[in-house]
């Protein structure tokens, strides 16, 4: 389990004892960003505690991109064959975890779905489910995807997955780095699968979305998409050319 953390201070010891209650044995990597509110300090004296808890301090506040892929490092290098992404504000239950992990049986990354038959939002304005399900249905157009909640920050990865995408190419920062890796995973061939959840909105702190997040995700699949589709004109008039 993987969990960034900038200023959940009162949410990060609410999400472990959640994630204990459901995977009592599950080993958990929190990827602090120097957290000013003193995150990284409850972290590490949490880790002291639990053996299979560990705390991966960064610098300073660099993207949710650059959280996971440090802590995709650190698992990877130590041999784990799972790799989860979960928030640490309670918006991913960790009671459905098992859900994600299961489907791991039919699939190389499984995707926690609000948007999928049996998948819900909860206590959300509606300003921002409207900015969310437009935002998945403009991917799906431009990418020519099939995948109803490509933005979704709950998933499972084999780590075949991410050995087998470039990582290090991946400057993606924000909601938008989860779009990059399921898009990389479904170019490289593999299975991506979708399970229903119940997302909650956050009770306490502040979400990190922004105007940027939502400028630099729109920028970046717009360039995919119309890379994508010269790809494949390329590939057909080479087809008629033989």
């Amino acid at each position: 389990m993987i969990i960034p953390t900038y200023d959940e201070r009162e949410n990060l010891p609410r999400i472990l004892d959640r994630l204990r209650a459901t995977l009592p044995d599950v080993s958990v990597l929190v990827v602090d960003d120097n957290s000013p509110d003193g995150t990284g300090d409850i972290a590490d004296a949490r880790a002291a505690e639990d053996e299979r808890l560990h705390v991966l301090h960064r610098t300073e506040k660099n993207g949710l991109g650059g959280a996971y892929i440090a802590g995709f490092g650190w698992g990877l290098d130590r041999g784990y064959q799972v790799l989860v992404e979960m928030d640490a504000d309670g918006s991913h239950p960790p009671e459905q975890l098992p859900r994600l992990l299961d489907a791991l049986d039919r699939a190389d990354l499984v995707i926690g779905s609000r948007y999928v038959p049996g998948g819900s939002v909860v206590n959300w304005p509606k300003s921002r489910e409207v900015l969310s399900r437009g935002g998945n249905l403009y991917c799906r157009l431009a990418l020519g995807v099939g995948v109803k909640d490509i933005t979704a920050g709950f998933r499972a990865y084999r780590a075949e997955v991410l050995k087998g995408i470039d990582l290090s190419g991946i400057e993606s920062h924000g909601y938008c780095f989860q779009v990059d890796l399921a898009w990389r995973s479904l170019q490289a061939g593999f299975r991506v699968v979708e399970v229903p959840i119940t997302f909650t909105e956050r009770e306490i702190g502040v979400s990190k979305m922004s105007g940027n997040i939502v400028r630099e995700a729109l920028l970046k699949v717009t360039v995919w998409g119309l890379k994508h589709r010269v790809d494949q004109a390329k590939s057909l008039v080479g087809l008629g050319k033989r």
